[in-house]
């Protein structure tokens, strides 16, 4: 019996880790099946796009409970009501809150810097550069430092984490299902598209977030999966609990023709301020350089509380102080005072090591600048009755504009938030007004403004990663001819015959890169009575110049254009000499040309 039960429990063993290989495999077969379709047709992203959006509008509510309950445990303040709208907290918390804050994640930035871990990349650049590739670990870790920050109270939203946990989602299923880069990158603007939806429970405002800031073009093939995303977000976070920065109003006056003239100087003061702010982020950023990596947020958290103490309208995004102060009277002082505040309260935030985005206190900092702009019409007598509500919210979308970017983003929040399709008019006009005087005069948003600051030359999210990747090095052909330099012309003839390549390479006796003669000039009738007695280095051309490795085919191709040459060498690097490669003109543009084609037919939505 005992020997019949070990038998047993054997036998039973093995079946199950047949089981278990059966079942893996079965596994293994759906997954690619399911890669399969999504590849086959882009219908089949639509059901994955459903699938983040839910998931990501759950992933918003919860980021947004954490916030609200740090909130009420921290500064005592009551379930429901908002920090920003609290009208008084206790001095002693709001100093020492955003300094504990402030040290964690001092102390993250110090072990950071410290096991040389790299920074992470946020959704644009994923995008932009990284064909939608964005590491899971990296965006929990900056969506859990922007609830630390939000949580404590520094003056930064949570849509920065919101849309970076939204895109990393979906980034990871994007990778793992092996979708393409035109695909990949079109999920993870899927996954910022539900973000922004679920925190405002604006469909469309989050599908246009997505087009305009995480993609960088409309097209038909993006629209449906993202669109769906966005809708599934926003059902999902309103089924739950509701849409944290939810911003609705329920009655709007009209807008008469005489007002567009004063709304269209407010967009234009807006984007000067807009740009003011921007260029302001690298010298607040400076006065913290000197400072410990770790000390900074400290300082930056007690200077932070420090303004709470005058106004808790600094504390947190402000979404409750912008419901509070819409519908109220406020004197021009207190609004001004306001404004600047805040404005010292995010920069210092920001530059000081805290995280998070702009994107709510840009709204709420606009609304103000049109409620200010506004009175100071009304106290300056002027006949021209401005709506303060339609002031505000054409200076809240403007501002939006101006610091996040997207005019049909915030258009169309405008048109969610009102219902007014007569309001959103003169906002649409505004916020154009506003991008082009910012594209003009200054060229960024704050978030590639920053990566302009780290080195990146990057100004959208439109894919220009794939002209980094395709370099000289992947080009190249590595079957160099090589001559010394002391080789006659006949000798040269006789290795090489006419036809067989374009060109070779004259070397001296070191290996090192002496010029490159074309074969139509070696074979030269010209040459024919003299073949024997020149050598081959006096028809040496482009000495002083050759490609280097890490070159992209686009420098490439200028020099080419520049020196006239069909083809050159490839050395070693700046400071040697040595041969590795050639590349040809005509292959480097055809190369481009295919890249350029595959790029633009993702525009276009010719997925394939």
């Amino acid at each position: 019996m005992p020997r019949r039960g070990l038998l047993v429990e054997e036998m039973a063993l093995v079946l199950s880790t047949l089981s278990h290989i059966i079942d893996r495999k079965a596994s293994n077969r759906v997954v690619t099946r399911l890669r399969a379709l999504l590849r086959s047709n882009e219908f089949y992203l639509i059901p994955l796009a459903l699938v983040i959006g839910v998931s990501t509008g759950a992933i918003v509510t919860v980021m947004s409970l954490i916030a609200q309950f740090a909130h009420v445990i921290i500064y005592g303040i009551p379930i429901d009501v908002r920090l920003s709208a609290n009208a008084w907290v206790n001095p002693v918390v709001a100093l020492i809150a955003p300094a504990c804050g402030g040290l964690f994640l001092g102390l993250m930035e110090w072990l950071r810097r410290r096991w040389k871990i790299a920074a992470a990349v946020d959704p644009v650049e994923a995008n932009a550069l990284r064909g939608g590739r964005l590491s899971m670990r990296d965006s929990i870790v900056v969506s859990s430092q922007t609830l630390v920050s939000n949580g404590s109270g520094a003056s930064v939203g949570l849509e920065a984490g919101y849309t970076q946990i939204g895109a990393g989602v979906a980034s990871l299923l994007g990778q793992y299902l092996t979708l393409r880069r035109n695909d990949l990158r079109l999920i993870v603007g899927c996954g910022a598209a539900a973000a922004i939806a679920a925190a405002f429970g604006a469909p469309i405002t989050g599908a246009f977030y997505a087009c305009e800031l995480i993609v960088g073009v409309y097209s038909v093939g993006s629209a449906a999966p993202i669109l769906a995303a966005s809708l599934a977000g926003a059902l999902t976070s309103q089924y739950l609990t509701g849409a944290p920065y939810s911003l609705e109003i329920q009655k709007v006056g009209a807008v008469g023709f005489e007002q567009y003239i004063a709304l269209f100087v407010l967009a234009l003061l807006v984007a000067f301020i807009g740009i003011v702010v921007m260029r302001a982020s690298p010298a607040v950023e400076r006065l913290f350089v000197r400072i410990p990596v770790w000390l900074r947020p400290v300082i930056g958290g007690v200077c932070v509380g420090a303004m709470a103490i005058v106004t808790p309208q600094v504390l947190a995004a402000g979404h409750g102080a912008m419901l509070l102060d819409l519908h109220r009277e406020m004197a021009v002082g207190m609004i001004a005072t306001i404004i600047v505040l805040k404005l010292a309260a995010c920069l210092i935030s920001l530059a000081s090591g805290f995280r998070g985005g702009l994107f709510f206190a840009s709204l709420f900092i606009g609304s103000l600048l049109g409620k200010l702009f506004a009175g100071l019409l009304a106290m300056a007598g002027l006949s021209l009755a401005l709506d303060p509500l339609v002031a505000m919210l054409t200076g809240m979308a403007t501002l939006g504009v101006a610091i996040v970017g997207g005019p049909l983003t915030m258009s169309f929040l405008v048109l969610e938030m009102t219902r007014s399709v007569d309001v959103t008019a003169v906002v649409l006009g505004a916020c154009i007004v506003t991008s082009v005087c910012v594209r003009v005069l200054f060229g960024h948003s704050f978030s590639t403004w920053r990566l302009h600051l780290r080195g990146e030359t990057i100004r959208s999210a439109n894919d220009v990663g794939w002209l980094r990747n395709l370099t000289v090095e992947r080009l190249m052909r590595s079957d160099v001819a090589k001559v010394p330099t002391t080789t006659s012309i006949a000798a040269c003839r006789r290795e090489f015959a006419l036809g067989t390549r374009q060109a070779v390479v004259v070397v001296n006796n070191s290996d090192d890169y002496c010029g490159l003669v074309s074969l139509p000039d070696l074979f030269s009738g010209e040459l024919d009575s003299i073949a024997d007695e020149i050598q081959v280095v006096e028809l040496a051309k482009y000495f002083e110049v050759a490609l280097l490795p890490e070159m992209n085919v686009k420098t490439a191709m200028k020099i080419f254009d520049d020196s006239g040459a069909e083809e050159l060498a490839v050395l070693e690097s700046e400071n040697s000499r040595k041969v590795i490669g050639f590349l040809t003109e005509s292959f480097a543009r055809r190369r481009y040309v295919e890249e350029i084609d595959q790029a633009t037919r993702g525009v276009l939505g010719a997925l394939s």
